[in-house]
């Protein structure tokens, strides 16, 4: 079942930001195995980076491809650094929710949403002769429970990710595709970090690489994903990495003013936004950081710092 008046209270709209681009963003209509039939839009810089990083953007309920490439920077920011912006397009006409409840996205290469968004980085890897160690993924509400659906099913795709206003992996787990889960939504689905981290696990049985590192991002005053969901995000991901779930750094008023930043080690951080709603004002320059995505040398982030 979906969240009553879903229309009016799941939307992250995102300012239209003012771009001046090299490119234009274009839609590719053939790019390999997408059952659910998930849009792809791509963004090219007119000048890429040799190997190009590639940065996926889902985004929120209600939202498009479209409204992430508005009101984003990163197409902007790829000319300037020359990696390339994927932006999907949710399927789901109703509300424009990312599927991740179903089993098949939630298992590698299993289907559902999150395997048309894979191919679309496969096939740009290969397009571009892309650099297939720096592919990262940033996502805002629906975005954000994407973002940690894709670290989990792939790990063996994605270098890092950025979890604004989201859910933990499997929270909202259910019987089909685009199933809402109310328990999950307002904080209700409690499990100590062990829990969390079997279903990451399960997600790619016999898996041994290298996982992606992540931040995730949450508000107090979030009534719509309420902010229990960061700390079960803290339990899952830190039982994930093997890390405590103790930070080891915490710094106050970063990056902005009532906002707390707790570190966990290299590869797990978490920011709590004091007094911030469902409607988290994105930090794109924390973001670049995270992934290194303003390098251009042969010693940038990517899935083999952990190697």
């Amino acid at each position: 079942m979906r969240l009553p008046l879903l229309s009016t209270i799941f939307c992250i709209t995102g300012a239209t930001l003012a771009q001046t681009l090299s490119s234009t963003l274009t839609q590719v209509t053939s790019f390999g195995p997408n059952p659910r039939n998930v849009s792809m839009y791509i963004y090219v810089p007119k000048v890429l980076a040799t190997k190009p990083p590639i940065l996926v953007v889902p985004h929120w309920c209600h939202g498009t491809a479209q409204d992430a490439f508005k009101g984003r920077p990163y197409a902007s920011l790829g000319d300037t650094y020359g990696f390339i912006s994927i932006y999907p397009s949710s399927p789901n006409a109703a509300d424009q929710c990312w599927d991740v409840s179903s089993n098949a996205s939630l298992t590698h290469d299993g289907g559902g949403d999150a395997l048309g968004i894979v191919s679309m980085v496969r096939w740009a890897l290969e397009k571009y002769s892309g650099d297939a160690d720096r592919v990262f993924v940033t996502g805002t509400s629906s975005g954000a429970m994407m973002t940690n659906v894709l670290l989990g099913s792939y790990p063996d795709v994605f270098a890092a990710g950025s979890a604004w206003a989201g859910v933990p992996f499997g929270c909202f787990a259910g019987p089909g595709f685009g199933v809402w889960s109310d328990a999950c939504a307002t904080g209700k689905v409690i499990k100590n970090g062990t829990e969390w981290a079997a279903l990451v696990k399960r997600a790619y049985p016999g898996y041994t690489g290298s996982r992606p590192k992540l931040q995730v991002f949450h508000g107090t005053k979030d009534t719509v994903l309420y902010p229990q969901n960061l700390k079960e995000e803290i339990k899952q991901w830190t039982s994930v990495f093997g890390l405590s779930e103790t930070p080891s750094v915490t710094t106050k008023d970063t990056p902005l003013k009532g906002w707390t930043k707790y570190k966990y080690g290299a590869k797990f951080e978490a920011y709590e936004a004091a007094g911030v709603s469902h409607d988290i004002p994105n930090q794109a320059d924390v973001v670049m950081d995270w992934f290194d995505l303003k390098c251009k040398g042969e010693k940038c982030f990517s899935r083999r710092s952990y190697i």
